[in-house]
């Protein structure tokens, strides 16, 4: 029986992403009670089916928005009707299978134990991981480690989290950006600006191929370029904040 809770759920961002979608929701709903789908513009012909799933499942509530505003404009979606509802907590997820279901309540588990702290999966990888992308992460890990002065964050890319929903609607309301794939970076970053701390389990990641339902939306160039005009962002917003995060190391 999954577990139910009245102040943690789980969002699940999708954007036309197949049929493994299907097998995603089916899984997270194993664990945990409730499970949000927020549609971000799909025109794959998912919409129709997870809405059927829905209609039979009061665990599962799918949103559909009318046109593709990218993954951190679906999350903050989910986020403020969340927390409108009383939520106080969200572990996201992607739609694509390649996080662990099953440790879904572990996460939660941890977060109802440290409510103050986002919780991070740290991305074990298998042979399935392209080598590009896991080279590639490495330069947004070193650049993130920098712009919050070593604060914890063990990988900052990585979805598979657990976010307290106040801190970052705050920050991301505030915030233009945030909206598409700088969103996972972005909101780390910010929210161990504002002195919520990481705490980081590890949990292993599969890439699957086409033959497999794998789906990616990622672009080289164009998410490369948007993650690089991140960063400088960010190293502008950490030159301004370094006093205090300096002050935040010694008193720690």
């Amino acid at each position: 029986m999954p577990s139910t809770s009245k102040t943690h759920l789980i969002l699940i961002p999708a954007y036309n992403p197949g049929f493994k979608v299907y097998e995603t929701v089916k899984s997270a709903r194993n664990y945990w009670e409730p499970v949000w789908v927020i549609v971000d513009g799909s025109t794959d012909g998912t919409t129709e089916e997870l809405q059927q799933l829905a209609s039979s499942d009061p665990g599962l509530q799918v949103f559909v928005l009318p046109k593709n505003r990218g993954k951190g404009a679906a999350v903050l979606y989910g986020l403020e009707r969340a927390q409108a509802q009383g939520f106080t907590h969200a572990l996201t997820m992607d739609s694509d299978g390649q996080h662990p279901a099953l440790l879904i309540q572990k996460f939660m588990e941890s977060s109802m134990k440290n409510p103050e702290a986002m919780i991070l999966g740290l991305p074990v990888f298998d042979a399935t991981a392209p080598s590009l992308r896991v080279k590639g992460r490495r330069i947004s890990n070193a650049w993130t480690h920098l712009e919050t002065l070593w604060g914890g964050i063990g990988d900052s890319l990585f979805g598979f989290r657990v976010y307290p929903i106040k801190s970052l609607v705050t920050v991301m309301q505030k915030q233009y950006w945030m909206r598409r794939f700088d969103f996972d970076v972005e909101a780390a970053v910010r929210l161990s600006w504002k002195g919520i701390k990481s705490i980081n389990i590890n949990a292993p990641v599969r890439y699957f191929s086409v033959e497999e339902g794998g789906v990616s939306h990622f672009n080289y160039w164009r998410d490369n370029v948007l993650l690089s005009w991140m960063h400088l962002r960010l190293l502008v917003g950490f030159i301004f904040r370094l006093p205090l995060l300096i002050w935040r190391k010694f008193i720690n």
